[in-house]
Parts: C-alpha cells; structure tokens; sequence
C-alpha cells in the first residue's frame, strides 16, 4: 500500500532554507554590526542624546535588510571568483548548492522589506535610499576596477550615516558629512585588515585589494590575524 504524500512537506522541502541562511550569513552577523554601528553613532549625535525609540528600530532592522541584501549581491557577482578561494569556494552559491533563482527572489525580498522602512521616514531619507542600493551593487565590481575597492565598501557603509543624520535633522549639514568620512576611512581600515588572508587567492584570480595593494608596507601577518579572528 503507497503511503500517499503529504503536498505541505513537499513544498517546504522544494525551498532551501538552510543554504539561503548561510547566503545571508546569518550565523555570523558581524557584518550587520558594522554596518549598524556608524548608524548608531549618527542617530545619537544628530538628537544630541538618546534617538526616538522608533528611529533606532528601523535602522536597526534595515542594518539587517541592507547587509543581508548586500552580501547576496556579492556572492551573486563573484560567484566565479569565489570557487577560486579557499576561504569562499563552500559559500552556497560558489559550491553550486543554490541556484542564482533563489538567491535574487531572496535579495528581491530584502530590498521590498527595506523600500517598506522607507515609509516611516522623512521624504529626506527616501531620497538618499537609492544611492545606498547603487553603492551596494557597485561595490563586489569594484573589486575589478579599482585598487582599493574597500574605498567602495567604505563609502557603501558610511552612507548609513548619511540616512541616519537625515532621518533625526531632516537635513545635511557639516557635522553629517564628517561622520560619513570618519566611518568611510574606518571601514577601509577593517576591510584591509580582513582581506589580507586572501592575498594569495586574491593575487592568482587577478582581482584588486587595498591588502594587495599596500602589501608592502602592511607588517607580517602575526599581529594581524588576532584582529582578523576578532
């Protein structure tokens, strides 16, 4: 007697849940504090003390959103690079465990959710919003491009900065544009630091990094790999 075939199971079993976490890199968030922080720092300086309660929820879940979105719009532009490096080859995409289909359906979510804070916002924010998304997609190219693509990344996270300031002061004035410099300069320091494990795959595969391009004048490895493990 077949044992007939329950059609809920079946679907859910049809969506890979477990692969889309890890494109997300939801067991490591580290990212999402990186991002979070700077906005943090501008929510408080721009009310001169404690944020509104709702201003530091929604930048908080779009630190997520955006991040989450970002990293899909990596893996999905470097998908070819990263079956070349060790420390990226087992990423859902690379292995081949996810199809590119789900991977935009679940970065087409993120960036409907995001768009949706939106609404809770000043019309400021509204308008700086899309120069998020294009810093976002340039970045993994920049990679390509330019000899220090963590400028891009850095200029990619500081712009939360940006929106945070605009979101509390409905306004940019100088004190905005300085934090956005001060956390772009930070996030070019960090990344550095982390890209320097992949020099070797970054060297062989021919694409650019600030660790490649300042590898001279970066000290030996010992000191570093503790900051790269924090």
């Amino acid at each position: 007697m077949s044992t007939p075939v329950d059609s809920s199971s079946s679907v859910t079993s049809g969506i890979p849940w477990s692969a889309l976490a890890r494109l997300i890199r939801l067991h490591n968030q580290t990212g999402t504090y990186l991002l979070l922080l700077p906005t943090l720092w501008a929510l408080i300086l721009a009310a001169r003390g404690i944020p509104p309660p709702h201003l530091l929820a929604i930048f908080l879940v779009g630190s997520f959103l955006m991040r989450s979105a970002g990293v899909i719009m990596n893996d999905l532009a470097d998908q070819r690079f990263d079956r070349q490096v060790t420390r990226t080859k087992t990423r859902p995409l690379a292995s081949g465990e996810l199809s590119r289909r789900h991977a935009v359906i679940l970065l087409s979510a993120l960036l409907v959710l995001a768009a949706c804070l939106l609404l809770l916002l000043p019309p400021i924010v509204s308008g700086l919003a899309p120069i998020a998304v294009l810093l976002a997609t340039l970045y993994p190219y920049s990679k390509r491009w330019i000899h220090i693509p963590q400028a891009m990344l850095g200029i990619a996270f500081g712009w939360g900065t940006v929106m945070a300031w605009a979101a509390v002061q409905g306004k940019l004035d100088a004190p905005a544009w300085c934090l956005f410099g001060a956390t772009a300069a930070w996030a070019v320091a960090y990344d550095t630091i982390y890209a320097v494990q992949d020099q070797e795959d970054d060297r062989h595969i021919g694409v650019k990094s600030a660790a490649l391009y300042f590898g001279p004048f970066i000290p030996a490895r010992g000191w570093v790999w503790p900051l790269v493990l924090w």
